[in-house]
């Protein structure tokens, strides 16, 4: 069996069972079997695969076939140009959380204490550490959660120290300077409608919200009031729908929404000034 050869019949099966991007799917699947970069197959096609790589290749394929999600295959998911550790025990990074830790970025907060609530992996304090070159404290209710973000922080070469707590709880009032968060905000009623490989998958405490989705928020935002200083920043990512609604909770303080490539309000900021280009509300 040969790299093009597999390729093709990884592909078709993909295909078939309307996997999404199924050649592409081939591919990182195919790499992660042989350990190399999709690159080298256009160099090396008529490549004979071992007897192993055939069969680690077929078994992804399997797991793929089922449902399981490419990134809990391969273990790994990119973000802002890293790679990261996963497992089950975690959300799936995506690309529109990079926006909350732009936002971030681009206020260029001075020194203080930064707090990333739900973690998950540890994409965002991880991130935050290595371009503001800072220590970073976070929080997940997970203690597996908490043993993959620690992974992922000693590869990466992160400060960021790995709190097992619900929300805040650790922090003392007026202690904080900055609140960022991903919390859990699926909508409870939108279960039946997701991708198998997110509701089948990916875990309940990080996709729930609660039956509208705001759940969350209504606990985080009382906390993050208690704990910030009177100048500090809070800054959520929140659900396609949910602007209005996580505004009201977040109520009289200074806030901007700020929205992702398409235009859908994806981040709420409440700071006590004008700090980034956004709109108001």
């Amino acid at each position: 069996m040969t790299i093009r050869t597999a390729l093709e019949q990884g592909s078709e099966l993909l295909g078939r069972d309307r996997i999404p991007e199924p050649r592409l799917t081939a591919e990182v699947l195919l790499g992660h079997a042989i350990h190399c970069e999709r690159t080298y197959f256009y160099a090396h096609p008529e490549q004979e695969l071992r007897e192993v790589e055939w069969i680690h290749y077929g078994r992804y394929l399997d797991e793929r076939l089922k449902g399981k999600p490419t990134q809990y295959i391969t273990k790994h998911q990119e973000f802002y140009g890293r790679e990261f550790m996963l497992s089950r025990d975690v959300l799936i990074p995506r690309p529109e959380t990079e926006l909350l830790v732009e936002t971030i970025l681009k206020i260029k907060p001075a020194p203080g204490v930064i707090v990333d609530i739900g973690t998950g992996s540890g994409i965002i304090a991880i991130t935050l550490a290595l371009e503001l070159a800072r220590p970073i404290i976070a929080t997940d209710l997970s203690f597996e959660a908490c043993g993959i973000a620690r992974c992922n922080a000693v590869k990466l070469g992160a400060d960021v120290q790995f709190l097992e707590a619900d929300l805040l709880k650790p922090f003392a009032d007026g202690s904080v300077d900055i609140v960022v968060s991903n919390p859990p905000y699926v909508p409870l009623s939108d279960r039946a409608s997701l991708q198998r490989e997110v509701r089948d998958w990916e875990p309940s405490l990080a996709l729930y919200g609660g039956p509208s989705g705001t759940d969350i928020y209504a606990r985080l935002i009382p906390e993050a009031k208690r704990v910030l200083k009177p100048d500090g920043i809070l800054a959520l990512e929140i659900g396609f729908g949910q602007s209005e609604a996580v505004s009201q909770l977040v109520g009289s303080c200074r806030k901007q929404l700020i929205p992702d490539l398409a235009g859908i309000p994806r981040v709420l900021l409440c700071t006590a000034g004008d700090l980034v280009t956004g709109a108001f509300v």
